[in-house]
């Protein structure tokens, strides 16, 4: 029998290398695990204020709530009653917050099927944001801090 030489023989060493390095591309092509934890914050801008709260559990279900109030001005004290007051329907309402599915792509949490990012994680800061949309207006980034519990106040820095 005639030794292959020549063309063929190198597409089929090519082949044959790629074949064996397949199965290790598809193993690092798994479903990334969202991030578990706790985030908090808070927004004040554009006449829009918003407190959020955002909890990822071990089985990458989400719980999430953000009141918010709408055409917001007015003194600093007044403010300050407003702040108060989306913190109290925070502490109040959590409980009642269902868990719902996220599709997570290892930074974007967007709702199953979903093209809209509705959180993005940065990994190097555990810092999570809401991408809070109002009426038809553009996303309104709010910016939460990991936290290990949460607090009276949302917008508490420390």
């Amino acid at each position: 029998m005639e030794a292959e030489s020549g063309p063929d023989m190198r597409r089929r060493l090519i082949l044959l290398a790629a074949l064996a390095v397949l199965p290790l591309g598809l193993a690092g092509c798994g479903k990334p695990k969202p991030p578990t934890g706790k985030w908090e914050g808070g927004a004040d801008r554009g006449g829009t204020m918003v407190a959020a709260r955002v909890e990822v559990m071990t089985n990458g279900q989400v719980r999430i709530m953000a009141p918010d109030i709408t055409n917001v001005s007015g003194t600093a004290p007044q403010l300050a009653m407003l702040r108060d007051r989306l913190a109290s329907q925070l502490a109040t309402g959590w409980p009642d917050v269902e868990p719902r599915p996220f599709d997570f792509d290892g930074d974007t949490f967007r709702k199953p099927g979903g093209f809209a990012p509705q959180m993005v994680w940065d990994k190097a800061t555990n810092q999570m944001t809401l991408q809070l949309y109002i009426g038809a207006n553009p996303a309104m980034p709010v910016p939460l801090r990991p936290v290990d519990g949460f607090h009276d106040n949302p917008w508490a820095t420390g």
